[in-house]
């Protein structure tokens, strides 16, 4: 049976459609560097490395790509291009952080024994983190859990409201409390709620300041033992929303939130809009840190749970 066989034909459609833009450009640059190529020379690795910096791999992750298919090669002779291409897809994906999640499935399920299934979800402003709030609620709706939002970001005036545009479109309940209230103790109360309620999935907002202000990373270590003191443990995840399209300052983002907060999860968004995709590769092999959703389209099911296989093989344009 073959990978696809359990990656569904629509997700891998609407991931291929998502990524084309990357597609483009990553594999319009290697067709160029394997045009006319028998061998597999020095220059030819200076050409590759050229292609993985220019698609936002980072410097990092490029080096360590580069010295997995120079040692693959060595050892096994590789000549061929499309020997290579697979090669590629086989290296990349081990150096993707391994996720605890189900990757074959791609549904939205909590893991077994957690009920409430708790997300709280961190990321500046203007990533898409309220949009891939509510993109996740009707995901594991959809999959038939009851799920509650937390308006914990009280911070920005428009927060609440967009939350609870979300929350009314999706046809979830949200807690919430006025502008400028405590975060902490609105995620106490969302808690206390979905515990009364009987909810199997709880996605709390968190304020997207700078990620570099103290106050802020200060703020989401008081809400984390605000949500632990109802649910032990609590949070599940900590998921850190990030732009696909703003490559670089994308690593600098994850820097400053994994240094201050366990960062558990990454959701990699704008994917559709942007040629920088190879910033998903670099940014999870760096920290170390699983990708778990990305966001490949403005449609509410445009938010994929993340297959590193399937990733890999679209970006490269080979059909699994």
């Amino acid at each position: 049976m073959g990978f696809f066989d359990f990656f569904s034909r629509d997700k891998k459609q609407n991931l291929d459609r998502g990524l084309q833009k990357t597609k483009e450009g990553v594999l319009g640059k290697l067709r160029r560097v394997f045009t006319g190529r028998r061998t597999i020379d020095d220059d030819f690795l200076d050409e590759l490395e050229e292609v993985f910096i220019t698609s936002d791999v980072g410097a990092e992750t490029t080096l360590k790509i580069l010295d997995r298919i120079q040692a693959r090669v060595a050892r096994d002779k590789y000549v061929d291009m499309d020997e290579l291409n697979e090669l590629l897809c086989q290296e990349i994906s081990d150096l993707l952080a391994e996720s605890d999640h189900d990757e074959s499935t791609g549904t939205f399920e909590p893991a077994p024994g957690r009920k409430p299934y708790v997300i709280m979800v961190v990321g500046v402003n203007g990533v898409g983190k309220t949009t891939t709030i509510g993109k996740l609620a009707y995901a594991y709706k959809a999959a038939g859990n009851r799920v509650m939002l937390g308006a914990a970001d009280t911070y920005r005036a428009a927060a609440v409201p967009q939350l609870e545009e979300w929350a009314r479109r999706v046809d979830v309940p949200v807690v919430k409390q006025q502008e400028g209230a405590d975060a902490a103790a609105v995620a106490f109360d969302t808690m206390s709620s979905a515990v009364a309620n009987n909810m199997d999935v709880v996605i709390i907002d968190t304020a997207g300041r700078l990620h570099n202000k103290k106050g802020l990373m200060d703020e989401l270590s008081k809400i984390k033992r605000s949500i632990s003191k109802v649910v032990p443990g609590a949070p599940d995840e900590v998921l850190l929303v990030l732009d696909g399209s703003t490559g670089q300052n994308a690593f600098e983002q994850a820097r400053q939130f994994s240094a201050a907060t366990q960062v558990t999860h990454l959701a990699v968004t704008k994917l559709d809009g942007t040629a920088r995709g190879g910033v998903v590769i670099g940014i999870s092999d760096q920290f170390k840190i699983p990708v778990k959703y990305i966001g490949i389209g403005e449609k509410m099911e445009d938010l994929q749970l993340f297959n590193k296989r399937a990733f890999v093989e679209s970006l490269f344009g080979r059909k699994g």
